[in-house]
């Protein structure tokens, strides 16, 4: 893979404290010119689906050699594998607890990796933290990769079997999609799994959440405002708003919530 020397960084850090400043400082120790973008730190503490699915959504829009790393890891310290894959010109680097798993997934030509304990040490990395191995083990393996210094293959051992993905996808029926919202954003849009092409053949497409029956529109300025609406997002994804309002709130549904898309309304 040829390298661009851009890293990302998703994590569940939030925004207290300095732990993604001593990641980057770690990765511009070694990697002086290393090009860093915080994709987000607003995962919901300990919840991997989420940092999968904006992954998986955003890599593409960043330049060919990227690395992606993404850190909500509730197994730091234990036995957890960690994942080094290289997919599509990118390389993506997580723990091996379903964070990844989506994307494997749907990646029959992606070349996975574990990480190696003898290649940690040889990085100079002899007593990791129990607690913060973003800071003594992700991020010295991603400014390796990210300079060119070693690919995926020198850091693992190849991998056959890694953890699947925390949440069932989308159930596809006839006329009918079976998904879950898999994230809120700061406007209160309930994000959904249901992928576009999956309800591409339906002549009118209608969600049903929290009781709702919701028309699908174009964008959000097509709604009166208070009105719900569904409609499908810059991701490619079904998603449910409310025009100048809250629908999350409004809806009492948060992540987790089931959502269904009908080929029209129900009687």
């Amino acid at each position: 893979m040829q390298t661009s020397g851009v890293i990302t960084i998703t994590t569940d850090f939030g925004h207290k404290g300095p732990f993604t400043g001593v990641m980057k400082g770690v990765i511009l120790g070694r990697f002086p010119a290393a090009r860093i973008v915080d994709l987000t730190h607003d995962i919901p503490a300990q919840w991997p689906p989420e940092a999968g699915f904006w992954v998986a959504r955003s890599y593409r829009y960043f330049p060919p050699g990227s690395v992606h790393l993404a850190i909500v890891d509730p197994g730091v310290g234990t036995e957890r594998e960690i994942l080094i894959v290289e997919y599509d010109g990118h390389c993506f680097i997580a723990p091996d607890n379903g964070l990844l798993g989506p994307l494997l997934a749907a990646a029959d030509d992606a070349r996975v990796f574990h990480l190696g304990a003898d290649v940690v040490r040889g990085l100079g990395i002899e007593s990791p933290s129990s607690t913060f191995h973003g800071r003594d083990i992700f991020a010295p393996v991603a400014a390796e990769i990210a300079s060119g210094r070693l690919t995926a293959g020198d850091l693992g051992r190849p991998a056959a079997d890694w953890v699947p993905g925390w949440l069932d996808p989308p159930a596809v029926g006839d006329g009918r999609v079976n998904g879950i919202v898999v994230t809120v954003d700061t406007f209160g849009n309930l994000i959904s799994d249901i992928d576009s092409s999956m309800i591409a053949s339906f002549n009118e497409p209608v969600a049903h959440i929290a009781g709702h029956q919701i028309g699908m529109r174009t964008t959000y300025g097509r709604a009166t405002p208070g009105d719900y609406l569904a409609l499908i997002n810059s991701f490619g994804v079904v998603e449910v708003a409310r025009a100048e309002g809250n629908a999350a709130e409004g809806l009492s549904s948060d992540r987790g919530a089931p959502i269904t898309v009908t080929d029209g309304y129900s009687a």
